[in-house]
């Protein structure tokens, strides 16, 4: 038994590296709906001076484009909703954009994703049918020249494509969009593209309070929803979302299509209203949000996955309508000065004096089951806690308050806990063969309660939460 959970955790320690060596990215959105940006060239050296690698515009700005030749910056471009059109109806359209546009400026300035088209199905105007014609004729103007596999071609969107979204595993698409995603989908899929998708928590906070925790929403929670279908923890609103489109695109056969995450952040400032608009949340969700990526831990559905993500957004933008947040979602004032401070290594530390605490008061840990172990693995190590260990496994059994949620990575964590803390809480306690991971944040929820050492169960409780906005 002993050797058994020792090639496991080889295993798992193996496959863990192999997870890592991919590596997260971090990029910063530059919108320029404001009056009073700095120029293009300013600009270009203060993302430098930030060690800023990546960055969004949502337009070919030639101004731009110059500005961040030779900075080694890689550059996300945009063909507008406006310019669909057009690019969907002639071949000559998009051929002509390249030449005059782009190939000017490339491989100078770093060219790496064109996106085509903005949330389209959120868009006033039905252009959603153009979005895919456009994309296939943009991706031929690039096959002309060589740069197909150079430049990936795709669209980005807005939580609101998906119809549900919790749990995450009933992630679905909107069926209104039917006939606009699946062609995009095989065009994704066909090309090795991503998906793109814009992820608000601070909107599903701000519309949804009596729902939605702020400590959830900023990476913050103490306590963890549970996905009743598959039994998945999920300790982050961030995550949840993603994986509900994973589940989504899973739904529809499409296994391979990697997510990126275009647009999240959290506003600085609002109106009266929105009281969680502030410096301290929003310099908290970024450095919750860029730690989190650079760690690269993944989704509880997707461990191990590595993480693309670019905030929005680098000013704040004076003319952009609507509430005050909407003007306040910068990293940096128009004078360049830091709106608050954030550390794009994640090393950085969250203002304490304004956060909520991430661990629990009296250091408390528990050990549940890794999303990351096998079936297989997680069967034998609970086998073996329920039998050789000791555990009293009475709880997990069918109309016992921890039966539900029917899932061996449920009833898997509540074992390992219990023979965790039977055992002294010790590190050696929880490794099940690299099967159990310690934790910070108490894992009970309703009736279900998980005990720690000494007691004979530990108060906690499980918020349900929307996950859309």
């Amino acid at each position: 038994m002993a050797r058994g959970f020792k090639l496991l955790l080889a295993i798992s320690l193996l496959i863990t590296h192999f997870d890592i060596c991919i590596g997260s990215t971090i990029g910063v959105c530059y919108g320029r709906n404001a009056d009073d940006l700095p120029t293009p060239d300013k600009v270009a050296e203060l993302v430098q001076q930030r060690k800023i690698k990546y960055v969004r515009i949502y337009d070919s700005n030639i101004q731009v484009l110059r500005a961040f030749a030779n900075t080694g910056v890689e550059l996300m471009i945009g063909v507008p909703n406006a310019d669909l059109l057009p690019f969907s109806q002639f071949q000559t359209n998009a051929d002509t954009w390249l030449k005059n546009s782009i190939l000017p400026y490339y491989p100078a300035t770093k060219i790496t994703y064109i996106t085509v088209g903005a949330e389209v199905t959120e868009s006033p105007n039905n252009v959603s049918a153009m979005v895919v014609p456009a994309m296939q004729n943009v991706l031929t103007a690039l096959k002309k020249v060589g740069l197909h596999k150079k430049i990936k071609v795709s669209s980005t969107h807005s939580l609101g494509v998906l119809s549900r979204s919790f749990p995450p595993s009933a992630g679905a698409f909107n069926s209104r969009h039917a006939s606009f995603l699946r062609p995009m989908l095989e065009f994704l899929a066909e090309n090795q593209s991503p998906f793109m998708i814009n992820l608000y928590p601070y909107y599903a906070y701000r519309d949804s309070s009596n729902n939605v925790t702020l400590d959830y929403a900023l990476f913050q929670s103490s306590s963890v929803v549970i996905d009743p279908n598959t039994g998945l923890l999920y300790t982050n609103m961030f995550d949840a979302q993603i994986d509900a489109l994973y589940y989504a695109l899973i739904s529809l056969n499409f296994r391979t299509i990697k997510i990126m995450v275009t647009e999240t952040g959290w506003p600085s400032k609002g109106s009266p209203k929105e009281t969680a608009a502030t410096p301290d949340n929003a310099q908290t969700y970024n450095t919750n949000l860029i730690r989190h990526a650079i760690d690269d831990a993944g989704t509880p559905a997707k461990p191990g996955q590595e993480m693309d993500v670019y905030i929005f957004s680098l000013f704040n933008e004076n003319r952009k309508p609507g509430l005050d947040s909407e003007r306040n979602w910068g990293l940096f004032y128009p004078d360049q000065t830091s709106v608050y401070n954030l550390d794009f290594t994640g090393k950085g530390a969250v203002d304490t004096t304004t956060s909520s605490n991430h661990t629990s008061s009296n250091g408390t840990t528990w050990c549940i089951a890794s999303s990351k172990a096998s079936d297989l693995d997680l069967q034998s190590a609970l086998d073996w806690a329920c039998g050789p260990g000791n555990v009293d496994c009475s709880a997990i059994q069918p109309s016992q308050p921890c039966f539900e949620p029917d899932a061996l990575l449920s009833h898997a964590s509540y074992a390992f806990n219990s023979y965790y803390q039977e055992n002294g809480a010790s590190t050696i306690a929880c490794g099940f063969g690299g099967a159990g991971v310690t934790v910070d944040k108490n894992p009970s929820y309703d009736n279900c309660l998980y005990t720690t050492t000494g007691t004979g169960g530990e108060m906690g409780f499980v918020s349900e939460v929307m996950i859309s906005r």
